[in-house]
């Protein structure tokens, strides 16, 4: 789920069809598109004859049908997901039915913070909150596989549970990374509390900030070539929005209302929610951090003033 700031105009969404994206990785893309996924959701085949799929994608029967043609004749000893939002984790549990593989990930969905009294889960309808992973990874942690080994990297921000996965191995080489929907080249990624955290997600901007990688994988879009390049525009993007937050607060805009209208003004209306959740993900930081105060826990109807 993305709010939207920039296209890659060189990728191409083949739906139902498996796409050499490098030796040993394939993309199968679903045919989910939406303002919130681009034009689909990617699924990761990695390895030859023995794999692993990272991002099973949506409960799609085509893009089910997709996966198991993909997969004949292969053995998929493992299900990898980067997290659970249920456009990359919909199919997890059939797909490990049907094959018998493990099932992956940081762990169980979680909220990045507890609910607020009266609150509800922004996207809540969107997460897997019932799926248990057989084998859970810590940061840093290797799954290896016959030809091909992940390295955790632990992402939080857009979710809780959120992991990146680097791919080690002779055959694609070091220094791909399969960024999830942490950073994606089309969009900036929502943050929508208590779901995600901008604390979160802007550390986890830092960490890649010092890794070298040279092509990232992400959950939508096309391949991003430049990868620290373009993580350092995302995370000047945030900068510029928050000190655009505090200039508005500054001047006197005290409502979530208020600040859209000025900071949105061309917003499409089907990007609204993204983007209400967004800003409050940028106050509820900017509360904690006392930049910002509210009269209480910083939600959709709060009232802000300068810190």
């Amino acid at each position: 789920m993305s709010e939207n700031l920039s296209v890659s105009a060189d990728y191409q969404a083949e739906y139902g069809r498996r796409v050499p994206i490098l030796p040993g990785v394939e993309r199968i893309t679903a045919n989910n598109a939406s303002v919130m996924t681009y034009k689909g959701t990617n699924s990761y085949i990695v390895g030859e004859r023995s794999v692993c799929v990272i991002d099973p994608g949506p409960d799609n029967e085509a893009h089910f049908h997709a996966l198991q043609l993909a997969l004949r004749g292969r053995e998929l000893t493992h299900i990898v997901l980067t997290h659970t939002h249920r456009d990359h984790s919909g199919l997890a549990l059939r797909l490990k039915a049907l094959t018998g593989a493990l099932l992956v990930a940081e762990g169980p969905h979680r909220l990045a913070r507890a609910l607020h009294p009266g609150e509800a889960a922004a996207f809540g309808e969107s997460s897997d909150i019932d799926l248990l992973p057989d084998v859970t990874l810590a940061d840093g942690e290797l799954l290896e596989g016959n030809g091909w080994a992940l390295e955790t990297v632990l992402t939080p921000g857009h979710a809780a549970n959120h992991a990146a996965f680097a791919l080690k191995g002779p055959a694609a080489g070091d220094g791909v990374l399969f960024s999830g929907d942490h950073v994606m080249g089309w969009a900036s990624t929502v943050i929508a509390p208590p779901d995600g955290s901008m604390r979160d997600y802007m550390a986890s901007l830092d960490r890649l900030l010092a890794r070298v990688d040279r092509v990232y994988l992400p959950g939508h879009g096309g391949p991003v070539l430049s990868p620290l390049a373009h993580v350092a525009v995302l995370k000047q993007h945030r900068l510029n929005r928050e000190q655009a937050i505090l200039a508005r607060v500054q001047a006197g805009d005290r409502t979530l209302d208020d600040l859209l209208a000025a900071i949105y003004r061309d917003i499409s209306p089907d990007l609204y929610k993204a983007a209400a959740l967004s800003l409050l993900a940028h106050l509820e930081d900017l509360a904690e951090r006392g930049a910002v105060r509210t009269d209480g826990p910083v939600l959709a109807g709060s009232r802000f003033h300068p810190g």
